[in-house]
């Protein structure tokens, strides 16, 4: 039979929570910022809630709400975004990425213009949102 043998050592333990300092290795440049604004990341995902209901790996919006245990309202929220334009779409892919805060543009300021059909009045009410965006060129009139 073996004999049971014991090992002593000193161990120390300390909190490294949310304020404990982060040092760089030597030569490491900080990375840039990249932080994907949250609606361009809604609209992803409504892209994917979308395949997967085409691809009937998901029965309905109602399963999709039970998977991602958020309400079906919240999931309705998400998918209506896919009724926007897409060349509004598009752009709110690829916003500018913000360094902290709020993104440029909320959902709840978006959602309204999902509610009209008329892709050309969407594009006035996105305009509107958005003033330092300009629309499509058009060339100059006669």
């Amino acid at each position: 039979m073996t004999t049971p043998s014991t090992i002593e050592c000193t161990v120390r333990f300390h909190r490294g929570g949310r304020g404990a300092r982060k040092e760089l290795q030597s030569g490491a440049e900080p990375l840039p910022p990249d932080r994907v604004p949250r609606l361009a990341r809604l609209l992803a995902l409504a892209h994917r809630f979308e395949t997967l209901l085409r691809a009937g790996v998901v029965k309905n919006h109602a399963a999709l709400a039970r998977l991602g245990h958020v309400s079906r309202a919240r999931i309705c929220q998400i998918v209506s975004l896919l009724q926007l334009a897409p060349d509004i779409q598009e752009e709110i892919l690829f916003l500018r990425r913000s360094e902290r805060g709020r993104g440029p543009v909320q959902l709840r300021q978006v959602r309204p213009i999902t509610a009209v059909l008329d892709w050309s009045q969407q594009r006035r009410l996105w305009r509107k949102l958005r003033p330092g965006v300009s629309g499509p060129k058009r060339p100059p009139c006669c």
